[in-house]
């Protein structure tokens, strides 16, 4: 037969392992002198042939076949029906009944529930590449964030993703210490080939978190190294996440880092104002909060830094609506946020206003004048924000003080935010200021 002949030859040219992984587990279903097909375990199985391998199987057939016969691909997870296990759990037929080990999963973090932005746009396309079976970024990424910005986001919506919709993809997810600990108890135990056969042959996906917890654990350091390295030349895909990059890494050996950085490495950055607007929209919708937009805005102004500090105001705002019986009001907001976001009571934006007249060189009547100088107008909108950020006042308030409307206030806002992204200067003369505000 034309396929068992093909087979043999295919294991010859790719080498046994690339051979067991990509072609011996590919059924064929039918073949006749025009047309092959062949059943691939599951999406991202048939992604990843279609581009590394396709082309040299459809070459060895016509050659054996003596004339053009194509090759076609079908998914065979998409047409199996479900089987019952012997524990009353569903699995596909011809899948081995253990499949992944994969952690505990949010059923919130998903690829649809998470917040796109500047901050995490690569880091996210990255894993929707890995799972749809791209190779644009390669076979490794290296997520480094810190705490609470959307690395266990994720990674959870990347095991969602991979058992909802590619079964046959066998998935290790785990954290740094758990691999640690597996690592360990298959060494007191003696059964180290075991560990390393579950890893190295029964992985198609590993996804690691907190690999900074390695410090200075040199062995399973190496152990981990070692695995990288079999499983990206074997084609596996592999996320790691830490709370810094590679280079940064302390107690991290030098190989072990190396290996990590031959991927993609990508940042994620607490998130932009824009950002933010949208996952204090959506989480308080989520929360069955009713927010107005000018709460909305005031939230996503006011508290900064990691997701989880939203959340924490969000959780308080609902708490004080069910204490009290109340609604949401722009007082509780503000109550709730100086509690949150430590919002100085003292400072006004008045206050404020003084001192930046005095950085810039212009008097607090310039500031309040109708002048539309941008040696004015550009001070005016720093002094804008910072009240935005620093005071409790509503928008209206912060108007005030300048003579100028709520609408005023939120344009110089986004004048503001928008130059500390693009301009590097102003940027700095923002965080210098930034700073000073905070020290009152």
């Amino acid at each position: 037969m034309v396929w068992e002949k093909a087979k043999a030859r295919l294991k010859e040219s790719l080498g046994a392992s690339v051979y067991a992984l990509w072609v011996e587990p590919l059924e064929c279903v039918s073949v006749d002198e025009t047309q092959i097909q062949l059943a691939c375990p599951d999406r991202f199985y048939k992604a990843h042939l279609e581009r590394n391998h396709l082309s040299r199987i459809q070459s060895i057939i016509n050659e054996l076949a003596g004339a053009s016969c194509n090759v076609q691909l079908s998914d065979k997870s998409v047409e199996a029906l479900p089987a019952i296990t012997p524990k009353g759990q569903l699995r596909l037929p011809h899948m081995p009944v253990r499949r992944s080990t994969v952690r505990a999963l949010h059923p919130r973090y998903t690829f649809d529930a998470f917040m796109v932005g500047e901050s995490n746009l690569l880091a996210q396309s990255a894993c929707k590449s890995l799972v749809n079976g791209d190779d644009t970024v390669g076979s490794c990424v290296y997520i480094n964030s810190s705490t609470g910005l959307g690395k266990s986001h994720l990674t959870h919506a990347v095991a969602h993703t991979l058992l909802a919709e590619s079964p046959a993809t066998r998935i290790r997810y785990v954290t740094a210490q758990q691999f640690a600990s597996e690592m360990v108890r298959g060494i007191q135990a003696g059964s180290m080939d075991q560990f390393k056969s579950g890893y190295h042959d029964e992985c198609d996906f590993l996804l690691v978190e907190d690999i900074h917890a390695l410090k200075g654990k040199k062995k399973t350091q190496e152990e981990l190294n070692e695995l990288l390295d079999a499983l990206i030349k074997s084609g596996k895909r592999v996320i790691l996440t830490a709370n810094s990059s590679p280079r940064d890494l302390k107690g991290i050996d030098g190989e072990f880092k190396s290996r990590m950085s031959a991927g993609l490495v990508t940042t994620i950055q607490a998130p932009d104002l824009a950002t933010r607007y949208r996952i204090v929209e959506s989480k308080a919708a989520m929360s069955g909060i009713d927010l107005s937009e000018e709460a909305i805005g005031y939230i996503s102004q006011q508290v900064h830094g990691d997701v989880r500090r939203i959340e924490s105001t969000l959780l308080a705002i609902r708490a004080k609506i069910a204490l009290t019986g109340g609604y949401v009001n722009m007082d509780l907001v503000r109550e709730v946020v100086a509690e949150v976001a430590g919002i100085s009571k003292n400072l006004t934006t008045a206050l404020i206003a003084e001192i930046i007249g005095r950085e810039y060189k212009v008097s607090y009547k310039d500031l309040q004048s109708r002048s539309r100088k941008k040696v004015i107008t550009f001070p005016r909108q720093v002094a804008m924000y910072l009240g935005r950020k620093h005071t409790s006042e509503s928008l209206g308030d912060i108007g005030r003080t300048f003579n100028r409307n709520h609408a005023t206030v939120l344009h110089s806002v986004k004048v503001v935010t928008d130059l500390c992204r693009s301009d590097t200067s102003v940027r700095r003369q923002v965080e210098i200021l930034d700073r000073k505000m905070a020290e009152l």
